[in-house]
């Protein structure tokens, strides 16, 4: 089983809520910083909480067309993306601009994902879209435990002016990010990833934007629905709890709370429920982390434990008689490691 991070097309609103979330903080007041490894006030836990909230609300409310580029390593990707939201309703349509040419179309929690090349439309039904960052749960975890918030300027990005503000982490579990958010509309227009060091990991970007682009719901609906001469794969998260599948850790890893778990069934008419590699993922309000749990295949499987960092994304591998263990996630890799060792197999 392979597993893929997409951070530029796992769906625009990853971009747009980083912004949203730190421009919220522009508008507010600001609040003293405390020193790393501190544990954060009431006031500026509520602070954060509430600019998480605003965030996603703001991310509900924007149309716009643009070209995103994003920068990992000496990997280069780019996508047109048209985005649009009506009442409730959410929809867009991302192509892919270099590499295998790919469309996603995503209508609310629906997103169909086609390769031409392949005669392949891949469906699925996603709870949560994978963007950065999660709106914590109330008590569940406290983000500004874990981070800091610091304005950082003002500079022009794809033509507009952006805020600049940087999420310094407390310690060393996480990785920091720093945001240029468009200062009218709250657009992320550029998102870095800041290494342990300091150093960009990772850097998203849009080269070219339309704020306010007339992109019609309708049309986008429609393209979204035109699957004929496809192969339909359908994609199923099948949600259960880590307890129930007998996995646990032995010990918290500080600032991660488990947020969901399921099976990931493709066909799942054909697919026993008990098959199917399980997905545990962790956040700790801006990062997460997937632990992926598969049986083990002896002849692809057996001494190839292995670490592979690519930009912000690290995974490891390891073996667990009889499973296969894979956790990934932009976090370090010692964080990582924490994940790995702290696994346990317990009965269900």
């Amino acid at each position: 089983m392979k597993y893929k991070t997409f951070r530029l097309f796992a769906g625009a609103g990853w971009v747009l809520l980083a912004t949203n979330y730190v421009m919220a903080q522009v508008l507010a007041p600001v609040t003293p910083l405390a020193a790393p490894g501190a544990t954060a006030t009431v006031e500026q836990s509520r602070s954060i909480d509430d600019w998480l909230m605003r965030m996603h609300e703001a991310a509900q409310k924007r149309a716009y067309v643009g070209t995103f580029v994003v920068s990992s390593g000496a990997s280069l990707s780019s996508a047109k993306i048209w985005n649009v939201c009506e009442g409730n309703q959410h929809m867009e349509r991302i192509e892919t601009l270099t590499g295998a040419p790919h469309s996603i179309f995503r209508h609310n929690d629906q997103v169909i994902t086609f390769m031409p090349e392949q005669k392949l439309a891949r469906s699925e039904t996603r709870e949560s879209s994978g963007i950065f960052p999660e709106l914590p749960r109330p008590t569940e975890r406290r983000v500004a435990d874990f981070y800091q918030l610091r304005q950082n300027g003002i500079e022009r990005v794809a033509g507009v002016e952006a805020n600049i503000i940087e999420l310094v982490p407390r310690d060393n579990l996480r990785f920091g990010y720093r945001v240029w958010t468009e200062k009218k509309t709250d657009l992320v227009v550029k998102l870095q990833t800041l290494g342990t060091d300091g150093n960009v990991l990772e850097q998203a970007a849009f080269s070219e934007l339309q704020l306010g682009a007339p992109v019609k719901m309708d049309q986008l609906i429609q393209l979204m629905g035109k699957v004929e001469g496809y192969r339909i794969e359908k994609l199923v998260l099948v949600k259960t709890t880590a307890n129930a599948e007998g996995w646990a850790l032995s010990e918290p890893v500080a600032g991660f709370e488990p947020v969901r778990c399921y099976r990931r069934l493709v066909n799942a008419q054909k697919s026993p429920p008990g098959n199917g590699p399980l997905q545990w993922v962790f956040s700790d309000g801006l990062a997460s982390v997937s632990i992926f749990v598969e049986p083990m295949d002896r002849q692809r499987q057996v001494g190839k434990s292995s670490r592979l960092s690519l930009g912000a994304t690290q995974t490891m591998t390891k073996q667990m008689d009889p499973y296969w263990i894979t956790v990934m996630g932009e976090v370090p890799m010692a964080t990582l490691q924490l994940f790995a060792n702290r696994l346990e197999r317990r009965k269900p």
